[in-house]
């Protein structure tokens, strides 16, 4: 992988990690397109740690505030009240994920191999997309969530370990459903996919350690970690304010159409 595919690939990943349409479904489709190589195991680590050093830059207050109230109201041996609430609504909506990502991650890896599939799984994200909007009902904040909630979106979350399947659109659909306002829902989101960022980075580090690091590609591998955490934090502002004043529609037609594209050229390719 060359500087240029480094940061092509970093501007892509963040910026489809947070606007809903799949950072998994573009990273392997945009290289299959181009006919550029896939990622390496090193790549795809470090780029991860940017998009995680995106949410944290950006909601570094909440984090500081949720982790403060929570251990602050268990040192006073309180579980459960307005200062822990949103700690564990966090935790518990972290585990759907966590547990199918561990238990199933070795039967969902070949899809990461077969463009048709993800460009399906991508036209599947837009439809995820269109639904909540047309199903959607809104009334509550991040101050009343409750744990049904919390569980149903941390399922929805777990869908993204299929490749095409889009992380923040999975779970800002579930949020709307759930009757969250747009806004809301993105942020609850983004608060809840860091924990999941931080697990898989931790995972791929641990394996690119256990691989070996190839010290010929630090510069590449730089520059996209550069620019996914650049991307990333720029794409988490805009689609919040974005999502103040418009639906997911645009989204939805993007999936539709660039997952369309991607199947005809599969099936032309007979990948």
């Amino acid at each position: 992988m060359n500087p240029v595919q480094a940061i092509i690939l970093g501007i892509v990943q963040g910026a489809t990690e947070f606007v809903p349409i799949s950072s998994s479904g573009h990273l392997v489709l945009v290289p299959w397109l181009l006919g550029w190589d896939e990622p390496s195991l090193t790549y795809d680590a470090i780029v991860h740690w940017g998009t995680l050093l995106a949410v944290f830059s950006f909601f570094w207050r909440d984090f500081w505030t949720i982790a403060r109230d929570f251990f602050t109201g268990l040192s006073r041996g309180t579980l459960w009240n307005e200062h822990t609430r949103l700690g564990w609504l966090l935790i518990v909506g972290t585990i759907p994920a966590a547990l199918i990502g561990v238990s199933l991650e070795s039967q969902f890896e070949a899809l990461f191999g077969e463009p048709r599939w993800v460009a399906l799984f991508l036209i599947g994200t837009g439809g995820l997309l269109w639904f909540s909007e047309r199903w959607r009902h809104s009334g509550k904040d991040l101050h009343t969530i409750h744990l049904p909630d919390a569980i149903i979106i941390g399922f929805a979350q777990a869908l993204a370990i299929t490749p095409g399947i889009s992380r923040s659109g999975s779970t800002i659909a579930a949020g709307l459903l759930r009757g969250l306002d747009r806004a809301t829902a993105a942020r609850f989101s983004f608060l809840l996919m860091a924990p999941i960022v931080f697990g898989a980075g931790a995972k791929k580090t641990l394996d690119l350690i256990s691989a070996g690091i190839d010290t010929a590609t630090l510069l590449p591998v730089g520059l996209g970690f550069l620019a996914a955490a650049i991307t990333g934090y720029v794409s988490i502002g805009f689609l919040i304010r974005y999502l103040q004043r418009a639906t997911l529609h645009l989204f939805a037609y993007w999936c539709w159409g660039f997952g369309l594209f991607c199947l005809v050229v599969a099936l032309w390719r007979g990948a």
